[in-house]
């Protein structure tokens, strides 16, 4: 997510780091660069000149030129105006009603199926009665693809393949709705690969139907100013309560996120980080900010880690390793969750391009070599995990064997074992945890 922007932003950061004292000049000419870099990134001219002309009042005070780390503070300053621009943190969607009505807009190819299996997903884990109702005649199959994905993850649907009115759907999946319960229903609504009068109308009719507590806008954030405009053009039609940013893990400049929500003054709710139902998070524009500016995004590496380790087992863990050290069994034990994380690169892709991780950042790792070495050590037996002194040449020969490796990759582990336990020890002798 937003790459090319974050590189480039790290790229003037550095020089500026380089001086000893910044002066007007140095800012002058950090502002200008930072300036072309959001227009690069298809931001909007007049949100640019604002977010520059804010940053620029701030940085020519005092406390930033008299200040021992001035490269730093005006870090904190472009960060604090990012957030600005990017809202408030998401507030929870309104569910009050009997259902409570989402209606998602949007064109096509924006992921607004996807988006709307996503959200029910979301809402099936809080506990949530959600009724999807796919209303997309215009898209051939838009419908199958909503009742094939919501089969997936065993979210509720009606399904009318017969019926070519989008309003007539809705009447249907809302008299279901009622009848059945439903706390929420999610309305797919028709999309087009451009606005048109006919497409306007019929969300006029459907909203005045539907009266829904939500109106979700969901755009493809790899459009940049021409999601705006699509946005700006629904909300005169129908008012947006929020904003969904689709394919954010992809080659996206960021213009739309930085755009959208400063020119129309609708709030961000919701981001699609992938195309799996689990891949949408609740938006956070201090979490946003710090990656953009490379400061990684480590809340979610532990809200991850938070999905696939229970607190007690991570307690467990953390006394036998100050207690009795760290065997191969426990090493496999954490390879278990790290892959229940999902891909090793995008978990790296979570930590600061800057400090210690600096070097990690274009770093590609394959994770098979996770599925090799949980091979390896599903080969040993207890015996040999707990203590790997006994694994002489036999035994590693029955070992490779066994997992489809070779000794010298059952060497290579070993090695890399013998490494975490010595960072262990050093850990423990410093008292870190």
């Amino acid at each position: 997510m937003f790459e090319q922007l974050s590189q480039k932003l790290q790229t003037i950061f550095k020089k500026l780091h380089g001086e000893g004292h910044l002066t007007e000049a140095h800012i002058e000419k950090g502002l200008k660069e930072i300036k072309m870099v959001f227009l690069e990134a298809d931001v909007n001219y007049k949100v640019v000149k604002d977010f520059i002309e804010r940053i620029k009042v701030k940085a020519m005070g005092q406390e930033v030129l008299k200040s021992l780390t001035p490269a730093q503070q005006l870090i904190k300053i472009v960060k604090e105006e990012l957030v600005n621009i990017l809202g408030e943190e998401s507030k929870p969607l309104n569910l009050k009603g009997s259902p409570a009505v989402f209606l998602l807009l949007g064109l096509q190819g924006s992921g607004k199926t996807t988006t709307a299996v996503k959200i029910g997903f979301k809402l099936k884990k809080d506990g949530k009665r959600v009724l999807l109702v796919p209303a997309d005649t215009r898209r051939p199959a838009a419908m199958e693809q909503l009742v094939i994905l919501a089969k997936n993850v065993q979210v509720p649907y009606i399904y009318l393949p017969e019926e070519k009115e989008s309003l007539n759907i809705i009447k249907k999946g809302l008299e279901k709705a009622k009848e059945e319960a439903f706390e929420v229903m999610i309305v797919d609504s028709a999309g087009r690969l451009h606005i048109d009068e006919e497409l306007m109308e019929e969300i006029k009719q459907i909203h005045k139907f539907l009266n829904p507590q939500e109106v979700l806008y969901v755009a493809d954030s790899m459009l940049g100013q021409d999601a705006l405009k699509s946005a700006t053009l629904f909300n005169e039609a129908t008012p947006l309560t929020g904003l969904i940013l689709t394919k954010m893990d992809g080659d996206s400049r960021g213009g739309a996120a930085l755009s959208i929500k400063e020119t129309l003054k609708i709030p961000i709710r919701y981001i699609g980080i992938g195309e799996k139902v689990q891949d949408l998070e609740i938006f956070s524009p201090n979490r946003l900010a710090e990656r953009i500016l490379g400061m990684g995004d480590v809340l979610k590496l532990i809200e991850k880690a938070e999905e696939v380790v229970k607190k007690e087992e991570a307690e467990e863990m953390a006394r036998k390793i100050k207690k009795e050290g760290f065997d191969l069994n426990d090493m496999l034990k954490q390879l278990k969750m790290i892959k229940k994380m999902g891909p090793i690169t995008d978990l790296l892709k979570s930590l600061p391009l800057g400090g210690p991780f600096k070097n990690l950042s274009n770093v590609d790792i394959d994770d098979k070599i996770l599925v090799k070495m949980e091979a390896i050590l599903s080969s040993m037996t207890k015996e040999e995990r707990e203590n790997p002194k006994i694994l002489n040449a036999s035994r590693k020969k029955r070992i490779a064997l066994g997992s489809g490796t070779t000794v010298q990759d059952i060497n290579q582990l070993l090695r890399q074992f013998e490494e975490m336990q010595r960072m262990l020890k050093e850990f423990q002798r410093k008292k870190l945890f």
